[in-house]
Protein backbone atom coordinates (compact mmCIF):
# COMPACT_ATOMS: atom_id res chain seq x y z
CA UNK A 1 0.00 0.00 0.00
CA UNK A 2 1.19 3.51 -1.18
CA UNK A 3 2.38 5.78 2.38
CA UNK A 4 -0.12 8.43 2.32
CA UNK A 5 1.18 10.23 5.57
CA UNK A 6 4.17 10.45 7.55
CA UNK A 7 4.79 11.72 11.24
CA UNK A 8 7.99 12.31 12.24
CA UNK A 9 9.43 13.22 15.72
CA UNK A 10 11.79 16.59 16.09
CA UNK A 11 15.03 15.98 18.00
CA UNK A 12 16.91 13.20 17.13
CA UNK A 13 14.74 12.69 14.04
CA UNK A 14 14.99 15.54 12.03
CA UNK A 15 16.80 18.07 14.01
CA UNK A 16 19.92 17.68 16.15
CA UNK A 17 20.38 19.57 19.03
CA UNK A 18 23.94 21.84 19.12
CA UNK A 19 26.57 20.08 21.46
CA UNK A 20 26.84 21.38 24.81
CA UNK A 21 30.15 23.66 24.68
CA UNK A 22 28.42 25.58 21.95
CA UNK A 23 25.16 25.63 24.39
CA UNK A 24 27.36 27.02 27.02
CA UNK A 25 29.35 28.83 25.02
CA UNK A 26 26.07 31.06 24.23
CA UNK A 27 24.89 31.05 26.97
CA UNK A 28 28.01 32.68 28.58
CA UNK A 29 28.39 35.45 25.39
CA UNK A 30 24.84 36.58 26.08
CA UNK A 31 25.25 36.87 30.00
CA UNK A 32 28.89 38.79 29.07
CA UNK A 33 30.48 36.27 31.84
CA UNK A 34 34.14 35.49 31.11
CA UNK A 35 35.66 32.24 32.48
CA UNK A 36 39.05 30.62 31.68
CA UNK A 37 39.63 27.57 29.50
CA UNK A 38 39.67 25.10 32.58
CA UNK A 39 37.02 26.11 34.03
CA UNK A 40 34.97 26.74 30.81
CA UNK A 41 35.94 22.64 30.47
CA UNK A 42 34.72 22.38 33.85
CA UNK A 43 31.18 23.59 33.29
CA UNK A 44 30.86 21.95 30.39
CA UNK A 45 31.88 18.19 31.34
CA UNK A 46 29.37 18.88 34.40
CA UNK A 47 26.57 19.86 32.41
CA UNK A 48 27.04 17.06 30.10
CA UNK A 49 27.40 14.31 33.59
CA UNK A 50 23.76 16.28 34.24
CA UNK A 51 22.31 15.45 31.18
CA UNK A 52 20.99 18.99 31.52
CA UNK A 53 21.15 19.72 27.32
CA UNK A 54 17.58 19.41 26.63
CA UNK A 55 17.51 17.73 23.63
CA UNK A 56 20.35 15.82 24.63
CA UNK A 57 21.00 12.28 25.80
CA UNK A 58 18.16 11.64 28.95
CA UNK A 59 19.89 11.56 32.46
CA UNK A 60 20.55 8.11 33.75
CA UNK A 61 18.95 9.13 37.26
CA UNK A 62 17.07 12.20 38.42
CA UNK A 63 17.57 13.59 41.47
CA UNK A 64 14.33 12.84 43.91
CA UNK A 65 13.60 16.97 43.97
CA UNK A 66 13.38 16.67 40.10
CA UNK A 67 11.51 13.22 39.50
CA UNK A 68 7.85 14.52 39.49
CA UNK A 69 8.49 17.46 36.86
CA UNK A 70 10.95 15.43 35.11
CA UNK A 71 7.73 12.33 34.39
CA UNK A 72 5.46 14.53 32.95
CA UNK A 73 8.14 17.52 31.60
CA UNK A 74 6.35 17.41 28.63
CA UNK A 75 3.15 17.75 28.81
CA UNK A 76 3.45 21.58 30.28
CA UNK A 77 5.93 24.49 30.05
CA UNK A 78 6.26 25.14 33.32
CA UNK A 79 7.35 21.46 34.46
CA UNK A 80 9.80 21.26 31.36
CA UNK A 81 11.65 24.44 32.47
CA UNK A 82 11.33 23.56 36.02
CA UNK A 83 13.11 19.83 35.05
CA UNK A 84 15.64 21.15 32.40
CA UNK A 85 16.76 24.22 34.62
CA UNK A 86 16.91 21.84 38.10
CA UNK A 87 19.79 19.42 36.05
CA UNK A 88 21.63 22.36 34.97
CA UNK A 89 21.43 23.64 39.01
CA UNK A 90 23.28 20.40 39.88
CA UNK A 91 26.28 22.11 38.18
CA UNK A 92 27.79 25.41 39.91
CA UNK A 93 27.81 28.07 37.64
CA UNK A 94 29.49 31.28 37.77
CA UNK A 95 26.64 33.37 37.43
CA UNK A 96 23.17 32.44 38.70
CA UNK A 97 21.12 34.28 35.17
CA UNK A 98 23.19 31.35 33.38
CA UNK A 99 20.36 28.65 34.44
CA UNK A 100 17.33 30.19 32.78
CA UNK A 101 19.87 31.72 29.51
CA UNK A 102 20.79 28.28 28.76
CA UNK A 103 17.29 27.34 28.73
CA UNK A 104 15.98 30.26 26.27
CA UNK A 105 19.40 29.29 24.41
CA UNK A 106 18.06 25.82 23.36
CA UNK A 107 14.51 27.10 22.37
CA UNK A 108 16.56 29.16 19.45
CA UNK A 109 16.31 28.22 16.02
CA UNK A 110 19.96 28.89 16.31
CA UNK A 111 20.67 25.62 18.76
CA UNK A 112 19.49 23.04 16.41
CA UNK A 113 20.52 21.63 13.25
CA UNK A 114 18.37 19.89 10.56
CA UNK A 115 19.76 16.50 9.86
CA UNK A 116 22.04 16.39 6.06
CA UNK A 117 18.97 14.55 4.83
CA UNK A 118 15.93 16.11 6.13
CA UNK A 119 14.93 18.92 3.83
CA UNK A 120 15.51 16.53 0.43
CA UNK A 121 13.18 13.75 2.33
CA UNK A 122 10.21 16.06 3.35
CA UNK A 123 10.48 18.04 -0.19
CA UNK A 124 10.53 14.49 -1.65
CA UNK A 125 7.60 13.39 0.08
CA UNK A 126 5.81 16.47 -0.56
CA UNK A 127 6.02 16.58 -3.72
CA UNK A 128 4.96 13.11 -4.33
CA UNK A 129 1.12 14.55 -2.21
CA UNK A 130 2.48 12.61 1.09
CA UNK A 131 0.87 14.48 3.86
CA UNK A 132 3.35 15.75 6.81
CA UNK A 133 3.29 15.63 10.09
CA UNK A 134 5.29 16.26 13.38
CA UNK A 135 4.58 14.76 16.42
CA UNK A 136 6.95 15.76 19.73
CA UNK A 137 7.19 15.36 23.58
CA UNK A 138 8.18 18.79 24.15
CA UNK A 139 7.12 21.76 26.47
CA UNK A 140 7.56 24.42 24.05
CA UNK A 141 6.82 25.76 20.45
CA UNK A 142 9.36 24.19 17.96
CA UNK A 143 7.37 25.66 14.97
CA UNK A 144 10.42 29.14 14.71
CA UNK A 145 12.88 26.33 14.61
CA UNK A 146 11.21 24.81 11.15
CA UNK A 147 10.51 28.11 10.18
CA UNK A 148 14.57 29.72 10.30
CA UNK A 149 15.36 26.58 8.57
CA UNK A 150 13.42 26.36 6.02
CA UNK A 151 11.31 22.86 6.68
CA UNK A 152 7.78 24.82 7.97
CA UNK A 153 6.77 24.53 4.40
CA UNK A 154 6.65 20.84 4.44
CA UNK A 155 4.99 20.32 7.20
CA UNK A 156 1.08 19.91 7.30
CA UNK A 157 0.19 19.95 11.18
CA UNK A 158 2.38 19.80 14.02
CA UNK A 159 1.30 18.04 17.42
CA UNK A 160 2.97 19.22 20.47
CA UNK A 161 2.96 16.95 23.81
CA UNK A 162 2.59 20.45 25.61
CA UNK A 163 -0.64 21.51 24.01
CA UNK A 164 -2.28 18.05 24.79
CA UNK A 165 -0.99 17.74 28.42
CA UNK A 166 0.42 14.51 27.50
CA UNK A 167 3.04 12.58 26.04
CA UNK A 168 4.30 9.61 23.78
CA UNK A 169 3.72 7.23 23.87
CA UNK A 170 0.35 8.03 24.67
CA UNK A 171 -1.39 6.68 21.24
CA UNK A 172 -4.20 9.85 21.39
CA UNK A 173 -0.95 11.80 20.16
CA UNK A 174 -0.68 9.64 17.07
CA UNK A 175 -4.55 9.79 16.62
CA UNK A 176 -4.27 13.66 16.95
CA UNK A 177 -1.81 13.56 14.23
CA UNK A 178 -3.26 11.32 11.89
CA UNK A 179 -6.92 13.19 12.13
CA UNK A 180 -5.30 16.22 11.32
CA UNK A 181 -3.80 14.81 8.38
CA UNK A 182 -6.53 13.23 6.70
CA UNK A 183 -5.12 9.68 6.78
CA UNK A 184 -6.13 6.66 8.21
CA UNK A 185 -3.32 5.43 10.78
CA UNK A 186 -2.57 2.81 8.17
CA UNK A 187 -2.04 4.32 5.65
CA UNK A 188 0.45 6.29 7.82
CA UNK A 189 3.96 6.14 8.94
CA UNK A 190 5.52 7.22 11.97
CA UNK A 191 9.26 7.89 12.01
CA UNK A 192 11.31 8.39 15.40
CA UNK A 193 14.30 7.73 17.31
CA UNK A 194 12.94 7.03 20.52
CA UNK A 195 11.96 3.00 20.57
CA UNK A 196 9.51 3.42 23.98
CA UNK A 197 7.80 6.72 23.11
CA UNK A 198 7.34 6.89 19.57
CA UNK A 199 6.30 2.88 19.05
CA UNK A 200 3.49 3.96 20.97
CA UNK A 201 1.75 4.77 17.34
CA UNK A 202 1.99 0.94 16.53
CA UNK A 203 -1.22 0.99 18.59
CA UNK A 204 -3.06 2.62 16.14
CA UNK A 205 -2.00 0.32 13.07
CA UNK A 206 0.75 2.74 11.91
CA UNK A 207 4.02 1.73 10.61
CA UNK A 208 7.24 2.61 13.01
CA UNK A 209 10.51 3.00 11.76
CA UNK A 210 13.33 4.07 13.74
CA UNK A 211 16.44 6.43 12.99
CA UNK A 212 19.48 6.73 15.73
CA UNK A 213 19.66 9.62 17.74
CA UNK A 214 23.21 10.54 16.40
CA UNK A 215 25.52 13.63 16.07
CA UNK A 216 24.81 15.12 12.30
CA UNK A 217 27.82 13.66 10.61
CA UNK A 218 27.54 10.24 11.71
CA UNK A 219 23.99 10.16 10.20
CA UNK A 220 23.51 12.08 7.24
CA UNK A 221 21.53 9.39 5.27
CA UNK A 222 19.44 7.72 8.07
CA UNK A 223 16.42 9.68 6.82
CA UNK A 224 16.58 8.61 2.89
CA UNK A 225 17.27 4.80 4.67
CA UNK A 226 14.18 4.28 5.63
CA UNK A 227 13.12 4.27 1.81
CA UNK A 228 10.18 6.42 1.97
CA UNK A 229 10.49 7.65 -0.90
CA UNK A 230 12.09 5.33 -3.58
CA UNK A 231 13.85 8.38 -5.54
CA UNK A 232 15.74 9.07 -1.73
CA UNK A 233 16.01 5.18 -1.01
Amino acid sequence: MPIKGVLFGFSGTLFRIESVRSWLAAALAERGVSVDEADFDRYARELEAARALPGGPAPQRVPEALAQDWASRDESPQRHRAAYTGLARQVALPDPGLYDTLYERHRTPEAWCPYPDAAEVLAALAGRGVRIGVVSNIGWDLRPVFRAHGLDAFVDAYVLSFEHGTQKPDAQLFHTACTLLGQHPTDVVMVGDDRHADAGAAALGCEVRFVDHAPLAERPYGLRELGLVPEVA
